[in-house]
């Protein structure tokens, strides 16, 4: 179907454009939406005499739209959702939780607005587009976590699916090894040098039993030759 666009729209072209699009996506969105016309004589003609006041409408929310950006752009929400161990969440965040979630902080943004993807399904900050105008997008982080608490964590950067305490359980083992000061080359040193001695020590080892079997090897001579005799 051939459209006029009545406002710019991202991947079709701005307004006054005449586009070819799918029947589906220009009747069941655009043009209910009224961002486009359908492109005959009536339409282009009506286009052509209200342009100047489509043109100032266009820049009167380009503006509000500037203006809450300002605002919005950055923004920290938190959103609490149960999970496993691993952080993967018994079930998503949608753009519809989160266009609810933005309208609760006091600003008006539809699912529409919100430019994700696929549902969040996992743990952590994540970063969203939110597009208030064709010509203005900004972004808020997403806080998905299990309780307020884990959120202020990982707000301050911290991984909350890591288990609390294997971190200062690891930490332990290694202070055990390495004194506070000492370098990795020198711990490396240190190994090097032990293993040597253990060589050196079975190496001594082996030299006295050696020793022992030659000492012994004359006596038993001397008594077979008695015998002999």
């Amino acid at each position: 179907m051939q459209i006029v666009l009545l406002e710019r729209i991202a991947k079709l072209g701005q307004m006054g454009d005449v586009v070819t699009v799918k029947d589906g996506y220009a009747r069941n969105f655009l043009l209910p939406q009224g961002k486009a016309l359908r492109a005959n004589k009536s339409n282009l003609e009506r286009f052509e005499t209200e342009r100047a006041q489509l043109e100032a409408r266009n820049l009167e929310r380009r503006e509000e739209a500037e203006a809450v950006s300002v605002k919005l752009d950055g923004q920290n929400f938190v959103v609490i959702r149960q999970s496993g161990d691993s952080g993967q969440l018994y079930g998503s965040v949608t753009p519809r939780d989160i266009s609810e979630l933005l309208s609760a902080g006091g600003f008006d943004v539809s699912r529409n607005q919100v430019a994700i993807e696929q549902p969040i399904k996992n743990l952590g900050l994540h970063t969203v587009s939110i597009t208030l105008h064709p010509e203005v997008a900004c972004s808020v982080i997403v806080n998905v976590a299990r309780t307020d608490d884990e959120a202020k964590r990982q707000e301050a950067g911290e991984d909350v699916t890591v288990e609390p305490g294997l971190e200062e359980e690891a930490t332990l083992q290694v202070e055990e090894v390495f004194e506070e000061g000492v370098s990795v080359e020198v711990a490396d040193e240190v190994v090097e040098l032990a293993d040597d001695a253990e060589v050196e020590a079975e190496v001594e080892a082996e030299a006295e039993v050696a020793e022992a079997e030659v000492a012994e090897a004359p006596a038993e001579t001397e008594e077979e030759d008695a015998k002999q005799d």
